[in-house]
C-alpha cells in the first residue's frame, strides 16, 4: 500500500518525531530545556500534543522536560510590556492586572506547545509571577520549586538548577536569542554593562492581590545570535533537522560556561 505521505515529506507522525530526535540525541534519562517552534518542524500530526508525547517518551520516567511559561505582561507598564494602551491607563493597570496563579495564568509568548505543557498533567510550574518555567518529569518540582523573585535567571533559579543537574538544551526551530540559559551566564558573568533594575508583578499575599515591587538584574539578549554563531563555530555544533527545522542539542553547563568567558570579552563600556 503506498504511504500517502510519499510525496508530503513535512507530514509528521509522532514515531517520526521520536526517530527524529533520536537522532539528534535525545535519549532517555536525560533532564533538557525545551524551546520550540511547532510551524518550523512542519505538519505534526496531533500537533503539539505528539511533540510533547514524542519527547515525553524518549527521556521515559527518569527524564524531565522543561519549558519557559512566562507571564510577562505581568510586569509594570514602564517596561514596556503594555505598549498597546496609553500611558494614562497605566494605573489601572497596576491596580487590577490579575495575581499570577500558576495553576491558571496562561503562558505569554511562549508558543502553543509551551502552553499545552503547562497544563500537562503532573507539570509543576514555578511561582515567579512573570519569568516561570514549567517541569514534567523525575527533577519536576526540584526545577520549579523556590524561584526567586529576584533571582529570575540567577542562583537557585529553575535554569542554575538545570545547571547543577549537568542538563541539555533543546532548541528545535528557534535560535539563540531565545536561549533563556544565555541568562544565566549573564548573571554569572562579570562586565562594566551589568546593570540591575525594578520590577514590579500582581501576586497572592495571604489572599490578597498585591503588586510587589523586586528588584533583580536586567537581561539583555541583543548579543545572543553572534554570541550563539560563534559557539557553533567553536564548538562545531551540528545543526540536526526534525521535519523542516533546525535543531541544536546542547550541553547547557558547557555553553553557559563559555558564554560567560564571551560575554566578559565582548560586553564592553559604553
Amino acid at each position: 500500500m503506498t504511504d500517502p505521505r510519499s510525496s508530503q515529506s513535512l507530514i509528521l507522525t509522532k514515531s517520526d518525531l521520536k526517530e527524529q530526535f533520536r537522532r539528534c540525541g535525545v535519549a532517555e534519562g536525560q533532564t533538557i530545556f525545551v524551546h520550540t517552534s511547532l510551524s518550523q518542524i512542519g505538519y505534526v500530526v496531533g500537533g503539539a500534543e505528539s511533540l510533547i508525547r514524542a519527547l515525553l517518551e524518549i527521556v521515559g520516567d527518569r527524564g524531565t522536560l522543561m519549558m519557559p511559561s512566562q507571564t510577562w505582561k505581568n510586569l509594570d507598564p514602564s517596561a514596556g510590556v503594555h505598549w498597546e494602551v496609553p500611558t494614562d491607563s497605566w494605573p489601572l493597570i497596576r491596580e487590577h492586572w490579575p495575581a499570577y496563579d500558576k495553576e491558571i495564568t496562561p503562558a505569554i509568548g511562549m508558543g502553543v506547545v509551551a502552553e499545552m505543557f503547562r497544563k500537562w498533567p503532573g507539570a509543576a510550574r514555578s511561582n515567579h509571577p512573570a519569568r516561570s518555567v514549567a517541569a514534567v518529569g523525575w527533577h519536576a518540582e526540584y526545577l520549579t520549586k523556590e524561584h526567586d523573585l529576584s533571582q529570575i535567571f540567577g542562583k537557585g533559579s529553575p535554569v542554575d538548577k538545570l545547571y547543577e543537574l549537568d542538563g541539555h538544551i533543546l532548541l528545535i526551530g528557534v535560535g539563540y536569542d531565545k536561549n533563556t540559559s544565555l541568562h544565566l551566564a549573564e548573571t554569572r558573568a562579570s562586565f562594566p554593562t551589568k546593570r540591575f533594575t525594578e520590577e514590579s508583578s500582581a501576586i497572592m499575599i495571604d489572599g490578597k492581590r498585591t503588586w510587589v515591587t523586586y528588584r533583580t538584574q536586567a537581561v539583555d539578549d541583543e548579543d545572543f545570535i553572534p554570541l550563539g554563531q560563534q559557539y557553533d563555530r567553536a564548538h562545531n555544533v551540528t545543526i540536526h533537522k526534525v521535519g523542516a527545522a533546525e535543531v541544536r542539542f546542547l550541553r547547557q553547563r558547557q555553553l553557559v560556561d563559555w558564554a560567560v568567558q564571551w560575554m566578559e570579552k565582548h560586553r564592553k563600556s559604553q
